[in-house]
């Protein structure tokens, strides 16, 4: 039986928007192994998803817990896909709400205000703090230690909570707090699947795993709600250096903050107000160890890249995890011939790489790295076009003329 509470949630609505989040879920995730599973019965199985909230009986499920390697060693909780559903349902709902809040310099988990906006954000500011790099100009970089495995839970929600009551107009509200406080409050540790195995987590520092987490912190790296929500937890901070500070030059990608002034020990003085505010108010601690203050001619690594005057670097992290994912890929198909599956694997790691690289001056690292490093049996399953920037599948009628060429340009270099 309805429960009163959601006596005003309008039934097609909710189905509207549970098929629409379905479909952004699936564009990243499709050929997951969960995700195919759900696919099978799709209809049905998003009607169960419906059915659940509608009726309050909607629990989160099972998390898969594991460790990767790159670009740095961390921890992920991947949820189930049928709660990815939910998580993109929630989070439709909540951005346009977190749009209004949140200041222009914030890059994460946003449309439009992804890596290369932040980049280019901080090259702007660069030129600007600098007079066109005519004046002394300081750049301050910080971040936040073990800052996912931190945040507080109840600060958290408590201030989501009020902002939902205050903000959001449409009937479904309890619905909505009801869903947030099952995601926010969801220990994944405690319902979970290690894949792989435990000594994978050896030399992986405790700050950096929930199952270290002090009690009632931490939320899960891999979710879209994490990411978001720590966007918002940390929208505090940035109100306090924007507005109460008023500092003009600062950018954040998730706990990844840039301050820029013409004065260095108006930085330096800084760095104390920072720590007193995050520890106070969100319980949170500046790393230590990774605080960077210097002059804006030395340059500095922001996001994948190093930024100096006139001109923007891929860092050398970026290009060795380039490396790396081809190593991996060659690696696949030395053992077998590529499935399907395999080859939209191949696709999704080249080309993630080469939209980073593409937005920079990189068409020779592109051409080397490719040309020297990726296994000519590809070539019977993908095409590289003539920029160097984006793999296709070949189609069976196309494979011939494709590999020509990319034989042709092996053998130029």
């Amino acid at each position: 039986m309805q429960l009163d509470l959601f006596s005003s949630i309008n039934y097609k609505r909710l189905t509207e928007e549970l098929f629409q989040a379905y479909f952004d879920c699936r564009k990243n995730k499709r050929n997951t192994h969960n995700a195919l599973q759900f696919e099978k019965q799709l209809e049905q199985n998003v009607f169960d998803l419906i059915d659940e909230i509608y009726n309050d009986n909607y629990k989160v499920g099972r998390s898969i817990a594991f460790i990767v390697n790159s670009p740095v060693k961390r921890e992920v909780f991947a949820a189930d896909f049928r709660d990815r559903v939910v998580h993109h349902w929630l989070i439709n709902k909540l951005n346009p709400l977190f749009e209004n809040l949140f200041i222009q310099d914030s890059y994460a988990c946003r449309a439009g205000k992804g890596t290369h906006y932040g980049i280019k954000r901080v090259d702007t500011f660069i030129k600007t703090c600098s007079v066109n790099y005519t004046n002394d100009c300081y750049i301050l970089k910080l971040d936040i230690q073990g800052f996912f495995m931190h945040i507080n839970r109840t600060i958290l929600f408590s201030a989501l909570v009020r902002y939902i009551m205050e903000n959001y107009s449409f009937s479904d509200k309890e619905l909505v707090v009801k869903i947030s406080m099952q995601i926010v409050f969801n220990d994944p540790t405690k319902n979970c699947l290690i894949k792989g195995n435990r000594k994978q987590w050896d030399g992986l520092p405790k700050n950096k795993s929930l199952f270290h987490s002090p009690p009632g912190c931490g939320l899960p790296i891999g979710n879209l709600t994490s990411q978001v929500f720590a966007n918002f937890y940390m929208h505090w901070f940035d109100a306090f250096v924007t507005k109460e500070l008023g500092i003009k030059y600062y950018g954040r990608y998730v706990d990844d903050f840039i301050i820029l002034h013409g004065d260095k020990d108006f930085l330096k003085n800084l760095i104390p107000k920072f720590s007193e505010f995050l520890h106070s108010t969100l319980q949170l601690t500046l790393h230590p160890k990774k605080i960077y203050l210097q002059h804006y001619s030395k340059g500095v690594k922001f996001l994948g890249t190093v930024i100096k005057p006139n001109r923007i670097y891929i860092a050398n992290r970026t290009k060795g995890n380039f490396y790396l994912a081809i190593h991996k890929q060659n690696e696949v198909i030395k053992l077998r011939k590529p499935m399907k599956e395999d080859i939209d694997r191949f696709l999704s790691s080249m080309n993630s790489y080469l939209g980073i690289l593409i937005h920079y001056k990189t068409y020779r690292v592109r051409r080397i790295i490719i040309s020297k490093n990726i296994s000519k049996e590809w070539y019977k399953y993908v095409y590289l076009d003539e920029g160097f920037s984006k793999f296709s599948r070949c189609k069976k009628n196309e494979k011939n003329n494709k590999n020509e060429k990319n034989n042709k340009n092996e053998k130029k270099e």
